[in-house]
């Protein structure tokens, strides 16, 4: 090998996170590989092990104060996330406003979630004293997502850190920045050790972050490379936490509240574009206000304009193949015999993509089954909210939905099969910190937020402890005598066996 060569391999790879909007350089980051992954997560072994000997009160104070340089902050944070991901600020002010309170709730409910408890031991083992305790896992591998790249991935980060873990985070290569901004202001809370690290790159930067031996993957993207994830992990046996988008419908019952429904379904559909993994994509309206429903749907979509203007109701498509798409599904449609009511196939101009609203939609086209991933909604007419309600469960995904109605709510929402629902209202679930967030089905498994949530990046610690020697010790070879039987039988029967 020449000296050129030498030089030119041995020189890192880099590349460019750009603005959507304009495709300005935003920042220039490099292409880690194995051997960078394989030496974030070795530092984070011991990082890991000095941040859970610091214990649940240390922990939340140091968490409490990176919330704080968040908060403080935040003017920066969503410029970051404007030039990043494209999205307008006052929506990145949404995210920077949740990702806070996740990183709050996490701190201050770890230790009553995790904590050591005394459990019950049961009348066989009176004589015991039982504990039940949640322990780190160690370290926490997770890949985020561009879309929203800052309050998705908190989900696991602010869980996984208050319960003790170290994290190597992967965050996606359209905004590697936002992460980038999160571990340094960390780094300035937690300064003697690599307790939160970022690596960055393409796919096969995730591949190498699932190779490397981490304690659990945390993963939110398409099914599609939630597949790949899953079988990277399952060499080493590592656990993964998959949350893989949806297809997610609204229910309009024949008592709903009309305009409030109307309202929720544009904002729920394209707000941030539509590129929301819970965001309305198939909305089901029952005949009695279908018309109504439609009028006004179509009114406040015509309103809409997409930009990088202050004006601008929502910005580019982050990601260019989602472009392809789009326009796949609408094109699809339309000459499945859909109508477009607003917009159409002339809608997409990238990196912008105008309001569409479909009506007659055939139940089989890929805009009514896959992920579209943009600012489109396809509204069928039925019957009654139970017609919608089966046509809402006919799917392979189960992420999230939302009915509105004034009597039927809580009763619909319980059977769809998802692992959230709103009533009334379209994503509130995601910005209740208490609440576990993720699906079923094709939308993943496992959760983050809430308890579970915590739970979800700890392995649970059973302890008993003899507090005196049994009666009746059944358990020995060495005192076990002919009565033993004889007396447990009588035990049961006194305890368990009356009628």
């Amino acid at each position: 090998m020449t000296t050129a060569e030498h030089r030119i391999r041995s020189q890192p790879r880099t590349f460019d996170s750009v603005n959507p909007a304009t495709g300005d350089v935003v920042g220039t980051h490099p292409v880690d590989g194995p051997e960078q992954v394989g030496g974030a997560v070795a530092r984070a072994r011991p990082a890991a092990q000095w941040w859970a000997e610091l214990g649940f009160d240390e922990r939340r104070r140091r968490l409490k104060a990176w919330k704080g340089i968040v908060a403080r902050r935040a003017g920066e944070l969503a410029e970051l996330i404007h030039r990043e991901n494209g999205k307008p600020t006052v929506d990145a002010f949404i995210e920077i406003m949740v990702s806070v309170d996740l990183i709050e709730w996490a701190s201050r409910k770890a230790k009553k979630v995790l904590g050591p408890r005394r459990m019950p031991a049961g009348l066989t083992m009176i004589n015991h004293a039982a504990s039940l305790e949640y322990q780190p896992l160690g370290v926490i591998g997770v890949i985020g997502p561009w879309n929203y790249p800052l309050v998705t991935p908190m989900g696991s980060l602010a869980s996984a850190l208050a319960a003790g873990n170290a994290v190597v985070f992967k965050p996606s290569e359209f905004t590697p920045g936002v992460g980038l901004w999160l571990a340094k202001h960390f780094d300035s809370v937690v300064p003697e050790h690599p307790v939160f690290q970022v690596v960055t790159g393409y796919g096969e930067t995730g591949a190498a972050l699932c190779a490397s031996g981490v304690d659990k993957i945390a993963f939110t993207g398409s099914a599609r490379t939630g597949r790949k994830v899953m079988a990277a992990c399952a060499t080493n046996l590592t656990p993964v936490l998959m949350e893989c988008g949806g297809k997610d419908a609204m229910i309009v019952a024949e008592d709903a509240d009309v305009d409030a429904a109307a309202d929720a379904a544009v904002w729920g559909g394209m707000s941030n574009a539509g590129q929301t993994c819970i965001g309305v994509e198939r909305i089901y309206v029952a005949e009695p206000v279908y018309d109504e429903f439609v009028g006004r749907v179509t009114e406040m979509a015509r309103e809409l304009t997409p930009g990088s203007h202050p004006e601008a109701h929502y910005g580019p498509i982050t990601m260019p193949g989602q472009i392809n798409v789009i326009s796949r599904h609408l094109n699809d449609a339309l000459d499945r015999g859909a109508r477009a009511l607003v917009g159409g196939a002339g809608s997409v101009h990238p990196p912008y993509v105008d309001p569409v609203v479909l009506v007659d939609v055939p139940a089989e086209a890929p805009a009514m089954c896959e992920e579209t991933f943009g600012p489109t909604l396809a509204i069928t007419r039925v019957r009654d909210h139970e017609e919608a309600l089966r046509l809402a469960n006919e799917t392979a995904y189960g992420l999230a939905a939302s009915v509105f109605s004034r009597r039927h709510g809580m009763g619909v929402a319980r059977r769809l099969r998802t692992g959230m629902t709103s009533v009334n209202s379209v994503l509130s679930f995601s910005a209740v910190p208490s609440l576990p967030f993720g699906g079923v089905g094709e939308s993943g498994f496992g959760r983050v937020h809430g308890e579970d949530g915590l739970r979800e990046f700890s392995r649970a610690k059973a302890i008993t402890r003899q507090r005196f020697r049994p009666a009746v010790n059944a358990t020995t070879f060495a005192k076990r005598s002919d009565r033993t039987a004889a007396v447990m039988a009588r035990l049961l029967h006194l305890v368990h066996g009356r009628r």
